[in-house]
Formats: C-alpha cells, sequence, structure tokens
C-alpha cells in the first residue's frame, strides 16, 4: 500500500529523516519503534504531507501513485489519516458531532459503538465538547474514535512523547485491532515496545533512518538490547514554537 523509498530531509540545515526506506502492506498493522528523538514523527508528518515537511530526495508511493508532492488535503481524499501527538480542543463541538462528521457514511448508528471500542461510556462523554474540560486521555481516545468513524486506508497513529496512559492501553489496542479487521492499514509509531506486540510486522528506527524490520518479538528483543537514548534529537518542535 505504502512505499517509502529513500527519504531525506533537513529542516534548519539539520538533518533529520536520513536515506529513510520502508513499505505498509495492504491490511497490516506495522509497528515503527525507536527512542524519543529519533525522527519517528517527523517520519509521520512526510507521509501526511504537514506544512513544511517536503522531503529534499526521495519518493512515497501510495496504491502504486508518487504523492511526494501533494498537500495534506490532497493526501487526506485519498484515505489517509493522521493521529496527532496533541489531539484538538474544538471549543463548541460536541464528541457527538464531531464523531458524526468523521464518519465515513456521516451517519449516526454507530456514533456510540466507537466511543464503546476506546473505552469510553457513551452516554457520558456523546453531550460533552471536545475543550479543556476532556483530559488529554480523554481526547485521545475520542481522537481514536474518529479514525474508526472515518475508515481510513491507511491510519498513522502517532503516539505522544508522554506515552500512553496505562489504564487506557488496553481499549486503544482494540481500537487499532478493530481498525485493521475494518480494512485499514496502520502503521503505529511508538516508542513503547508493549505497543508494537500487536504489529504484524515492526520496524526500528534510528537516527532518522529504519535500521531493521522484522515480527514483533525478534525487533522487541533486538530494540532492548542495542538502542539507547538517543542524543540525535530531532524531532519537530512542538506546537507554538518556532519550527
Amino acid at each position: 500500500m505504502l512505499e517509502i523509498q529513500n527519504l531525506l530531509l533537513s529542516l534548519n540545515g539539520k538533518p533529520i529523516i536520513n536515506d529513510l526506506s520502508l513499505h505498509v502492506n495492504e491490511s497490516e498493522i506495522h509497528g515503527v519503534l525507536g527512542k524519543n528523538g529519533t525522527g519517528k514523527t517527523t517520519l509521520a508528518y512526510l507521509i501526511m504531507g504537514v506544512g513544511n515537511y517536503i522531503p529534499s530526495a526521495g519518493k512515497m508511493i501510495y496504491e502504486g501513485e508518487d504523492i511526494t508532492g501533494l498537500s495534506v488535503s490532497q493526501r487526506a481524499k485519498k484515505g489517509i489519516s493522521l493521529a496527532w501527538q496533541e489531539p484538538a480542543r474544538i471549543e463548541g463541538l460536541s464528541v457527538r458531532d464531531y464523531l458524526v462528521l468523521s464518519s465515513k457514511s456521516r451517519g449516526v448508528n454507530h456514533v456510540e459503538d466507537y466511543l464503546s471500542v476506546v473505552g469510553l461510556e457513551p452516554a457520558q462523554y456523546l453531550d460533552r465538547d471536545i475543550d479543556n474540560t476532556l483530559s488529554g486521555g480523554e481526547r485521545k481516545r475520542i481522537e481514536m474514535a474518529s479514525i474508526l468513524a472515518m475508515r481510513p486506508k491507511l491510519a498513522i497513529l502517532d503516539e505522544p512523547d508522554s506515552g500512553i496512559d496505562i489504564l487506557a492501553l488496553p481499549s486503544l489496542l482494540n481500537a487499532i485491532e478493530e481498525m485493521n479487521q475494518q480494512g485499514s492499514s496502520v502503521l503505529l509509531i511508538t516508542h513503547n515496545e508493549k505497543v508494537v506486540e500487536i504489529a504484524h510486522r515492526v520496524s526500528v528506527m534510528c537516527a532518522g533512518r529504519i535500521l531493521k524490520t522484522g515480527e514483533p518479538g525478534q525487533m522487541n528483543l533486538w530494540f532492548k538490547e542495542n538502542c539507547q537514548p538517543c542524543a540525535h534529537v530531532n524531532e519537530p518542535e512542538k506546537e507554538g514554537n518556532k519550527r
């Protein structure tokens, strides 16, 4: 479904993505495992076409088409979706309306089901606004429910640097499995070895490149034995900071 060929990216004169190649199969959960600062979020932004993240070399081939030069909206129309590290706050928009807007069918029949899959009680959340009264973990789950509603061809899930709340982890993994069963390919980007156990294949990332790809158990073991906290800090700066 997605083939990334020899991507290069520098920001402010600093190399970020370094000759990175990766492929994601149709109907596959593919994990990208790496320490913080190795370029994982930058990779997510490149695939989605966000902002000024334009590779200086290499290609991204999606369903046989070169999408390297397409805008974020063009990629979204082709069925690519990204779950942000920091989920949105949208004052005045209810969870119900947000999920209906996200729904590919624009219907309300399955809105409650999507919330249940991510471990939220529909009666407690449907009429709440997506604002500061919700915790970051609650907004993350609601965002996952919205991606379930979208039924994207390719879902890019980027785990926050702070990690996933251990209590929310089973529900979020359940949502990823449900996404995959709906027919979505999933690119699961994380620094958490437990999270990628759900994947069909895992690629280990360091210093802006993919080092190895294999089955989850083997890659988790190799990661534990070989990967240390990365001094090559190259993730995008946080929202509100200059990029």
